[in-house]
C-alpha cells in the first residue's frame, strides 16, 4: 500500500486541484459505477440488436480502443451521444453517502478545485450532492464540454486548460486511471494515482494497475482523504 503521508515538500507551486469523478472521489468498491456498467451493456445490446454477452464485449473493446464506449459507438455506429449519456446515468445515486472526512480535507486545501470527468455534468452534480462536496468545486468539465472527445485523448486536456485558464505546471490531477494521468504529466501537471479497493474490482472494468506503466504517476495513494490532509499540512494549512 502506498503511504499517503509521504508527501514531497514540492507542492507549494500548486494552486489548482483537478479531480476525476467516478472511482476517484468515491471508492470503486461502491455499488454506483457497476450500475452504469450494466446500463451501458443493456443500451448497446438494444442499440446494436445483439445479445448482452456480445454487447459487453463491444463495450469493453470500445473502452480500450477509444477511452470510452460512447466514443466508439459515435465513431463506428453514428450514435447520438446525449441519448446514451442520459440512459447510462439514470441510476440510483442514493448508494453514496456524505463523506464528511473528504469534505473537511477538501476545505483545508487552498486554491481552485475542478472536476474533469468523461461522464456528464448532471451525473457529476448528483454525485457531488450525495457526497456533500459540491460547494468545493468551481466548475465541472464533462465529456460534452470536451466535444465528446474523452480522456486520455491529449486534445481534451488542451481544451480544459484553455476553457478554465489552467496553468498546467501549477495543477495537481487526481485519477484512478493511470492512462488518463499520462497526458496530464506530459503537459506538466503533478499527477496522483488514486487506488480504491481491491485490484479485482478495478480489473472488472479493465482498470487494473497490475503491470501498468506508472512512471508518469508522481504520487500514488490508497487513501485520497489522508493524502489531501497530508498535502494541506505540507502547505501549512
Amino acid at each position: 500500500m502506498a503511504d499517503p503521508i509521504q508527501i514531497k515538500a514540492s507542492l507549494g507551486h500548486l494552486h489548482t486541484w483537478l479531480f476525476d469523478l467516478d472511482n476517484t472521489l468515491y471508492p470503486a468498491t461502491s455499488s454506483l459505477f457497476p450500475q452504469i456498467d450494466v446500463r451501458m451493456t443493456a443500451f448497446i445490446a438494444d442499440f446494436l440488436k445483439v445479445p448482452k454477452d456480445e454487447a459487453f464485449r463491444v463495450q469493453k473493446g470500445f473502452y480500450r480502443k477509444y477511452g470510452t464506449s460512447l466514443r466508439g459507438l459515435m465513431l463506428e455506429h453514428g450514435l447520438e451521444p446525449d441519448v446514451f449519456l442520459d440512459y447510462v446515468h439514470d441510476i440510483d445515486h442514493s448508494v453514496l453517502d456524505h463523506d464528511a472526512n473528504l469534505d473537511t480535507a477538501l476545505a483545508r486545501l487552498p486554491g481552485r478545485k475542478l472536476i474533469f470527468t468523461n461522464g456528464s455534468e448532471r451525473h457529476a452534480e448528483r454525485v457531488l450532492d450525495r457526497l456533500g462536496l459540491a460547494d468545493h468545486f468551481e466548475g465541472i468539465f464533462d465529456v460534452r464540454a470536451a466535444g465528446y472527445i474523452p480522456k486520455p485523448d491529449p486534445e481534451t486536456y488542451k481544451i480544459i486548460v484553455k476553457r478554465h485558464g489552467i496553468e498546467a505546471r501549477a495543477t495537481a490531477f487526481f485519477e484512478d486511471s493511470p492512462l488518463n494521468l499520462k497526458p496530464a504529466a506530459e503537459i506538466g501537471m503533478t499527477t496522483i494515482l488514486v487506488r480504491h479497493g481491491p485490484d479485482e474490482a478495478a480489473a472488472a472494468d479493465h482498470r487494473s494497475h497490475r503491470d501498468a506503466d506508472l512512471t508518469h504517476c508522481h504520487h500514488i495513494t490508497d487513501d485520497l482523504t489522508a493524502w489531501l490532509n497530508a498535502a494541506a499540512k505540507t502547505l501549512g494549512r
